[in-house]
């Protein structure tokens, strides 16, 4: 059996303290298990604003206390939820400026969300008649301007079909389905094939989803679904990330480990794997191999 390594991984979906509840690892306490392991990326996560300061300040920590001795990079996102003011353009672009690679759309702010869980309001990002709301293009222009990744977050499956194919008219390159398989967002294995075919898209598949209740949650394992999602559209368009940093789950590197292990062991190939755990997440975050 082959046992796998996590040197020059990147891992974009990390969620770590500070947090409105409890993570397994601060900010540096990532940055150091990334180290440990020679990872060569990761991205924070909030659900509650933006990261890329808390990734600028990692980078600056590693630089005075490892002095160089590693080629580990945190890098920062900003997340469209209520406490970022929802679809809001000028954060957006604040964020970019400042250094953020990642967009995501609302996640736990999303009506689609709320809806799961039996809640009133949220973000939508279709206007009554279906079409794109106008903040999400701006936002879309703004991803194409400097480069970045648009992830759809916890959005519905008619609002990410409506909002991938608007970015891909706009010309956007990078585009990211956050954990389809997550129930929440519940796109069926038909409608991610239809997003790789007709937009090329990849696919974010994550080690486990939580279950259970808006206050009380367990989390169930996605492998077995992941690995058959990689059969059906090919590995080039699926990214293995973690999603991970829940006290509930394996911290961090754990998780990565458990998950590339159980792809190798299922068949998947050094360089499969290497697709999805290395390249991918170089091309997105403009990394050079």
């Amino acid at each position: 059996m082959t046992k796998v390594s996590l040197t020059g991984i990147g891992d974009m979906h990390v969620h770590t303290m500070p947090d409105i509840r409890p993570r397994a690892y601060t900010d540096f306490d990532l940055m150091e298990a990334g180290i440990r392991v020679g990872a060569r990326a990761i991205v924070l996560k909030s659900h509650h604003g933006t990261t890329m300061n808390r990734a600028f300040l990692c980078n600056e920590y590693n630089q005075k206390v490892h002095h160089g001795d590693n080629d580990f990079t945190m890098f920062g996102s900003i997340t469209l939820n209520d406490a970022i003011g929802g679809l809001n353009p000028v954060a957006v672009d604040t964020a970019l400026r400042m250094g953020a690679k990642v967009i995501w759309l609302p996640t736990t702010g999303a009506a689609n969300h709320h809806r799961a869980y039996g809640k009133d309001g949220g973000i939508q990002c279709l206007d009554g008649k279906g079409n794109v709301v106008d903040p999400i293009k701006e936002i879309i222009a703004l991803a194409c301007q400097h480069d970045v990744v648009l992830a759809t977050g916890h959005i519905s499956g008619s609002e990410i079909f409506s909002v991938v194919d608007t970015a891909r008219q706009m010309g956007l390159k990078k585009i990211v389905i956050t954990h389809p398989e997550f129930w929440v967002v519940g796109l069926t294995e038909a409608e991610q094939i239809e997003l790789v075919r007709n937009y090329d898209v990849i696919l974010e598949r994550c080690y486990a989803q939580p279950m259970g209740t808006w206050e009380k949650k367990y989390y169930k394992s996605n492998l077995p679904d992941n690995l058959h999602i990689i059969e059906q559209v090919g590995y080039k368009n699926v990214m293995v990330d973690t999603d991970g940093g829940q006290i509930e789950n394996p911290v961090w590197e754990k998780a990565m480990e458990e998950y590339m292990q159980y792809l190798t062991d299922h068949g998947v190939t050094e360089e499969e794997l290497a697709y999805m755990t290395k390249i991918i997440p170089y091309q997105l975050l403009g990394i050079e191999r």
